[in-house]
């Protein structure tokens, strides 16, 4: 089948869309019922967990065995830790990020009496008062504080305007699209994942392709603090593909642009099979990739595995620069993940014993060893040869 177009215009309007609504892990129920509505505007069934992960399905000419793509709704962030004699705020973080980016950005607090804008500064930050200590201070979520922009001066102010630890804090993404292709913002981990998968939904349904097999789309909604996939995959998936960034730094083969398909992060190496098909699918249909291994990742593939779930897994990734900090793509690497995604699901099963979810040998995989190619022939000891 030849590759399908991806309506970039689309993906770049709904990534902005995306980014505008502040999603922190814990305060994603705003988010989770923007995507809702972006599925019934697709035509495409979903349903919603208890907390809000969303299971859609595209059907296929087979339930069996089911394919899902997966991708985030969640941010970093941070919450309230304790309100400070000073009239500010100390801060914990939500998912794992450095407070050198926190320093200067711009957010919002959710209180239960309403929201404040504010800033996270460090606790030395003004020159005039403390000269070269501003640059010799340590980096740390100890060393940062939160400006609330309302009168605060005191506990007792901010206990006035309503403030409490635990409340959420939403960090803003400044996005900015360039002319160039190229796509600056916090928070592109993962809602470029999450724009890029829609495009590809779109892709699949105004192109009427027929799918081979029942494909999840999911959305999850905690996976910055390692639980996203736990709860949202249902037992009739054998194989699930993640959507996230990639790591483009030095010592690492993503890129900026093309499909980075990871071959291993933190917790292991992914599916070999599963792996090597979206390579094959990746030449297959000229789309421009790289394969790399991440050191300091996990995903919601890793979630799935440690949840019991007996899924073949994949992580197919748009290389982003500074990943958890000020982060940077490319529209290339979206379109072209959107493109394999398109691929992979309109390709044919190549594993059909995976539809069992317990089975015998027979149909089971193999990894290439001089062994397995002689078994697959028929020409192992105690086989008769196969017939030319």
């Amino acid at each position: 089948m030849p590759r399908l177009a991806i309506d970039t215009e689309y993906l770049s309007h709904l990534l902005k869309e995306l980014l505008a609504i502040p999603s922190p892990t814990g305060y994603t129920d705003q988010i989770v019922r923007f995507c809702c509505s972006e599925f019934e505007r697709l035509g495409v069934d979903y349903a919603l967990t208890r907390r809000g992960a969303i299971q859609a399905k595209l059907t296929g000419t087979s339930p069996a065995p089911a394919r899902a793509l997966i991708a985030h709704v969640d941010t970093l962030g941070a919450q309230v830790r304790q309100l400070k004699d000073n009239g500010r705020l100390s801060l914990v973080s939500i998912g794992t990020w450095s407070a050198r980016f926190a320093e200067g950005a711009r957010c919002t607090i959710f209180t239960d009496a309403g929201t404040y804008r504010g800033t996270i500064l460090p606790l030395k930050s003004s020159g005039h008062a403390f000269g070269d200590e501003v640059d010799t201070q340590p980096v740390g979520w100890d060393h940062i504080e939160l400006r609330i922009d309302a009168m605060s001066r005191s506990v007792a102010d901010l206990m006035k305007l309503g403030v409490a630890p635990g409340d959420t804090v939403a960090i803003d993404p400044q996005p900015e699209f360039l002319d160039n292709g190229f796509i600056v913002s916090r928070h592109l981990d993962d809602k470029a994942g999450v724009a890029l998968l829609f495009a590809a939904v779109k892709s699949l349904r105004e192109s009427g392709a027929e799918l081979p097999v029942d494909t999840h789309i999911l959305l999850s909604i905690a996976e910055e603090v390692g639980i996203g996939a736990s709860s949202v995959v249902s037992s009739d998936v054998a194989s699930m593909v993640t959507i996230d960034n990639g790591v483009t730094a030095p010592g690492q083969s993503s890129q900026e642009f093309g499909v980075t398909i990871a071959m291993a992060d933190m917790t292991g190496p992914f599916d070999y099979h599963l792996t090597r098909k979206l390579v094959r699918l990746c030449r297959e249909h000229d789309i421009r990739f790289q394969r790399d291994v991440f050191r300091y990742y996990r995903s919601d593939s890793a979630s799935a595995i440690e949840a019991g779930h007996d899924v073949r897994t994949a992580l197919i990734t748009f290389g982003v620069d500074s990943s958890h900090g000020y982060e940077r793509i490319h529209l290339h690497a979206l379109r072209s993940v959107a493109e394999l995604v398109t691929a992979y699901a309109t390709s044919s099963v190549e594993i059909e014993r995976d539809a069992l979810e317990i089975g015998p040998i027979e149909g089971f995989t193999h990894q290439p060893t001089e062994e397995a190619r002689l078994e697959k022939d028929g020409n192992a000891p105690g086989l008769e040869p196969k017939k030319p």
